[in-house]
């Protein structure tokens, strides 16, 4: 199997535990500052490793709720996220996402994310972007005329007071052009590679998440725009993220951004 089909194996995996375990009463795991799992997200996790610890024994896994597993510092590494949107799962709503990605050196190579709800599956091998439903793949299409904007008002948030995701779906420029939404999941990054929206924006320190990484990777591949909240590369700092399905799209909400900051010197990765 490619990389990219042991990603797929793996979300699909994830994504029927996920989609068995909906509805059912579930066993919650406080992890402190209001975040939790379940046992849905630990059995659809039990299920991404096992694929891979059989497909790919000589990888490194970093999975969120088992940690670091399989060769220490191998320079191939895989993020599992067997289900974002836990708390949208948890009281029975259809907004969720697994999520895998595979890196080397910092480089993507392959990722994943699966919408169990859907039955779809978005893919990439970095040359392409896809997305998969009922045995058929379809290439992804930005596109940024919903002017739809998701935006993560989940803690925490390094940047506040500069930057408050809620302070910019308050300002006037915004509402102005776009339309604000809420989804709490990382599917939103999907949805900006096929053009269900037309940008998403969070906060956060993005280096080796779990839960970004394939959406960013697919982001990446599908044509999207993606940058950290001052335009730089993301990932290099708590600096946050912002994709956007097209150059115009991204520099207006920049633009936006860079409003709510009085000076770049006091972003945290500028301090050092």
């Amino acid at each position: 199997m490619t990389d990219v089909e042991v990603a797929i194996a793996v979300v699909e995996a994830g994504a029927d535990v996920v989609r068995r375990c909906f509805g059912t009463v579930l066993q919650r795991s406080d992890k402190g500052g209001g975040d939790f799992a379940t046992n849905a997200d630990v059995e659809a996790e039990a299920a991404m490793l096992k694929i891979l610890r059989l497909k790919r024994p000589y990888d490194s896994v970093v999975g969120e709720e088992s940690g670091r597993a399989g060769v220490a510092h191998a320079a191939r590494q895989w993020f599992l996220d067997p289900l974002c949107g836990t708390l949208n799962y948890a009281v029975r709503t259809r907004v969720a996402a697994v999520n895998v990605a595979l890196q080397e050196n910092e480089r993507f190579l392959a990722a994943a994310v699966a919408d169990p709800f859907n039955h779809e599956v978005y893919w990439t091998d970095m040359e392409s972007a896809f997305v998969r439903a009922e045995g058929r793949d379809q290439p992804l299409s930005p596109d940024a005329r919903s002017q739809l904007v998701d935006l993560n008002l989940d803690p925490p948030f390094p940047n506040a007071p500069t930057f408050r995701a809620v302070s910019l779906a308050s300002d006037l420029g915004f509402t102005t052009r776009f339309r604000p939404r809420v989804v709490s999941s990382s599917i939103a990054l999907a949805w900006v590679a096929t053009g269900q929206r037309a940008a998403y924006v969070t906060d956060g320190d993005l280096r080796g998440s779990v839960h970004f990484a394939a959406g960013i990777a697919i982001c990446q591949a599908a044509g999207c725009v993606v940058s950290d909240l001052r335009g730089f590369p993301v990932g290099h700092g708590p600096t946050g993220l912002l994709a956007a399905a097209g150059p115009e799209t991204h520099a207006a909400l920049l633009g936006l951004i860079q409003k709510d900051v009085a000076r770049w010197l006091i972003w945290p990765s500028a301090r050092g």
